[in-house]
């Protein structure tokens, strides 16, 4: 079985991570969404609200795609949790060229700490390019429309998180 590790900490879950669960979901038999718990970035989300959010946008992707697509919470190195969850490859995506040379270094590392786990890079649909879950959180923050980054439900419980 072809397990593969998507992480990320998903806060919230956008249109452009739909894209890259529903494309890496076409590359395995079992997709591992694993959610990090970075209490260094204070989540305006708390680790439940993402994984039911991610659980609940994944369903539907898992019955298209005929892939498991799963949750997993994790605080550990990414290489750690690749290994807790069987994956033999990583999934990462690129929105930008910014995001290659952070990932090129995290390749290294993780390649370095355990090679037989590959990483695989997808890049954002052109239309998902420059959606940030951070700017999706200043646009709703400030009562703009983020209709265009977020599925319907995920802009639902924002808009409540932020009490608008």
């Amino acid at each position: 079985m072809r397990i593969g590790l998507y992480p990320g900490t998903f806060d919230p879950i956008t249109l452009g991570h739909v894209d890259i669960i529903r494309r890496a979901a076409t590359l395995v038999d079992r997709l591992v969404i694993g959610v990090a718990i970075n209490r260094d970035k204070g989540p305006l989300f708390s680790l439940e609200e993402r994984v039911a959010m991610i659980e609940d946008e994944c369903a539907s992707l898992s019955r298209e795609t005929g892939t498991e697509i799963v949750a997993h919470p994790f605080e550990n190195l990414l290489i750690n949790c690749a290994r807790e969850v069987g994956a033999q490859v990583i999934v990462r995506g690129l929105r930008a060229v910014a995001d290659f040379e952070y990932e090129f270094q995290m390749v290294g590392m993780n390649r370095a700490l355990d090679s037989t786990v590959e990483t695989v890079f997808l890049m954002a649909d052109a239309r998902h390019q420059a959606i940030a879950s951070k700017l999706v959180k200043e646009i709703a923050r400030l009562d703009g429309d983020v209709t265009k980054f977020v599925p319907p439900a995920v802009k639902a419980k924002l808009l409540d998180k932020l009490g608008k």
